[in-house]
């Protein structure tokens, strides 16, 4: 199986890479027309600060609230017996184009230096009105890179327009990432239960930040939820059995405002107080011991900063497998403004800034205690080489390729480009 299709894609390999430098080229050449007096995000933002003190560590302190297990139980009497990530993908609802098969208007969403060397949109019929945002993968799920006998690629979407009932929904995309010339995906509505599990309700919250690892799944929630993080369990997928734009329990059974599975949360995290920070975009880190969860903070548009980030540790204990220790082990204050996402790995923290309106190029930067360097385009002397509205970063380390998202493009780099695209 390992071996089934090699030549054909090894063909399609070549002529990606073929768009995709062809498009790299395009970008830089429009990247060489950005004036120096546009290039302020050049501007050395310094080392990271260590914040050691108690009054800056004890409000990113988290509290774990679980979903009653009699509510889930309920749930799943009453939707049927929970299904695995196989089975999900095993029924999938359409299939990602390669990048040469995608507008210029897609493709402009793609960083200009490091270059993409895999690429992907999605289709316009499938997403429209709604937003992309995080992405993990079964790279953070186990250290093989697989669930199982899968590679899976999990991709975030935010309900953008719409009704007001459809406002805040979210969705999460079951991608089998097995074979890269041919990318299929099966959509789950993320959901929270209620009523003792007697139905459910959509998320309400932009997916700006995703962590899978080992069987769960974390989400960041957003300003209007007084929880930090969502927990959902990869082990407790549950089938819709009504096609139709409501959510939760209707009649005839269970709706997921289109989407033909459903995950109920499990488990939610809070922060320490109203005014606490709250993560924007979170990531996993294999490098550290034991593996942890980093996030940024999430900051009000052309706030002035600076910007906290931080780390939890996951747990240990066989018994809390894929949830957190809920005290910092690590916090840290950058300079950096608009900052979009987040990636640590060994000393580096990665961070996306968006350095103007969506549709402009945004800049990456690698930072830790020594200082910070950002990605250059090529001989130009702007530092205006990312994506814009890219808004998550996940390190597959089996393959060295991180993954992101911006706009309809789904796209990875091996993270050695960054550090030799630093400037």
């Amino acid at each position: 199986m390992k071996h089934r299709g090699r030549h054909r894609r090894r063909r399609r390999g070549r002529a990606l890479r073929a768009a995709l430098a062809g498009t790299a080229l395009a970008l830089t050449a429009a990247a060489t027309m950005i004036s120096a007096s546009q290039a302020t995000d050049a501007d050395d933002p310094g080392a990271l600060k260590p914040l050691t003190k108690s009054a800056e560590t004890t409000p990113l302190r988290l509290t774990e609230h679980d979903v009653p297990r009699a509510a889930l139980d309920r749930l799943s009497a009453g939707m049927g017996r929970p299904v695995g990530v196989g089975a999900v993908l095993a029924d999938p609802d359409g299939s990602l184009h390669d990048a040469e098969d995608c507008t210029d208007d897609d493709r402009h969403a793609l960083p200009v230096e490091p270059a993409a060397t895999h690429a992907y949109c999605w289709p316009g019929a499938d997403t429209d009105g709604w937003q992309s945002g995080a992405v993990t993968t079964s790279g953070d799920a186990d250290d093989d890179g697989h669930w199982g006998e899968h590679r899976v690629i999990l991709s975030g979407w935010s309900r953008s327009t719409g009704t007001p009932a459809e406002d805040g929904l979210a969705r999460v995309a079951f991608v089998d990432a097995g074979d890269p010339a041919g990318l299929r995906y099966t959509w789950a509505l993320l959901t929270v239960p209620v009523d003792g599990g007697r139905d459910y309700r959509g998320l309400g919250s932009a997916v700006s930040g995703m962590v899978w690892y080992q069987d769960k799944l974390l989400v960041t929630a957003g300003p209007a939820d007084d929880s930090a993080l969502y927990v959902y369990d990869m082990d407790r997928v549950q089938r819709a059995t009504v096609d139709g734009p409501s959510v939760g329990r209707v009649p005839g059974g269970w709706s997921a405002a289109g989407a033909r599975y459903v995950l109920p949360a499990v488990a939610s995290y809070r922060t320490n107080g109203a005014d606490a920070p709250r993560p924007g975009g979170i990531a996993l880190d294999r490098s550290t011991a034991p593996d942890s969860l980093v996030a940024h903070e999430a900051r009000p548009v052309d706030d002035d900063g600076p910007t906290r980030l931080w780390r939890y540790d996951f747990s240990t204990e066989p018994e809390r497998a894929g949830l957190l220790d809920t005290d910092p082990v690590a916090v840290y204050e950058t300079e950096l403004t608009e900052v979009r996402s987040v990636l640590s790995y060994r000393s580096g923290w990665y961070l996306g800034r968006m350095t103007g309106a969506p549709d402009e190029r945004g800049t990456l930067w690698r930072q830790d205690t020594e200082g910070a360097r950002p990605t250059r385009c090529g001989a130009d002397e702007t530092h205006r080489c990312w994506s814009g509205r890219a808004e998550s970063l996940s390190y597959w380390e089996e393959t060295g390729d991180m993954w992101s998202q911006s706009g309809r493009m789904l796209f990875a780099l091996p993270l050695d480009s960054v550090d030799r695209a630093l400037d």
